[in-house]
């Protein structure tokens, strides 16, 4: 099941959200031209006729091996706008040492027991981390700036955290399940694919785009 920022309100969660940001993606295309901050384009990674061909002659599995693992990506940056909303205004920090270290040896046990390899996964779960901080502070910046879109309602971070577990889980099992797509020579060319795929099905907007293209940077192996 697609999870979106706005499936996690009716857990509870959180009851508002700033709107999402204005998107921009060639239609029919994978190129995705993006506009953050202050105009600032930024492109994802296009198509080329090269990589066409790579997804195109991959072996069979490697495109349903790769997609849960973007759209978990994508699930977990969802968070990422609870997490900002919940320390916003507290003076709680954004880094937050403590709680990562305890993802990423939670996160290699899983890895282990599994079968999955821990080393890979402890990179792959450091980018998600820094990907999920893009997102904070970005939007913290954003009702810094403009304290109207700011959350109206503060939510539960033990709640967030234990969705962020559950997602971590699935998503170990998912980078257990993909190893040989994420270590093949076509990894990077379907990864830009399911990438491109998951950012129109759950319809990111510009930073979480962003974000998402961040926090894949490890996936292939």
């Amino acid at each position: 099941m697609t999870l979106r920022p706005t499936s996690l309100l009716k857990r509870g969660i959180l009851v508002r959200l700033v709107p999402p940001a204005v998107r921009v993606l060639a239609a029919g295309g994978v190129a995705a031209a993006l506009l953050v901050g202050g105009g600032t384009a930024i492109a994802a990674p296009a198509a080329s006729a090269t990589s066409t061909a790579y997804v195109a002659s991959a072996p069979r599995g490697s495109y349903a091996q790769l997609h849960p693992l973007s759209a978990l990506s994508a699930q977990r940056l969802a968070t990422a706008d609870l997490v900002a909303a919940a320390k916003y205004g507290t003076g709680s920090p954004i880094d937050d040492p403590a709680r990562e270290q305890q993802v990423l040896d939670a996160v290699a046990r899983q890895a282990a027991e599994v079968g999955a390899d821990p080393a890979a996964t402890v990179r792959i779960f450091r980018d998600q981390i820094e990907a999920n901080k893009v997102v904070q502070r970005a939007l913290h910046r954003k009702w810094d700036a403009d304290p109207a879109s700011a959350p109206t309602e503060r939510p539960d971070l033990t709640k967030v955290r234990a969705e962020i577990n559950r997602i971590n889980g699935e998503l170990v099992r998912a980078i257990a399940a993909a190893t040989p797509a994420r270590t093949s020579p076509y990894c990077s060319a379907v990864l830009t694919a399911t990438t491109a795929h998951v950012r129109h099905e759950q319809r990111l907007d510009a930073l979480h785009t962003v974000a998402l293209l961040r926090a894949s940077r490890s996936l292939c192996g």
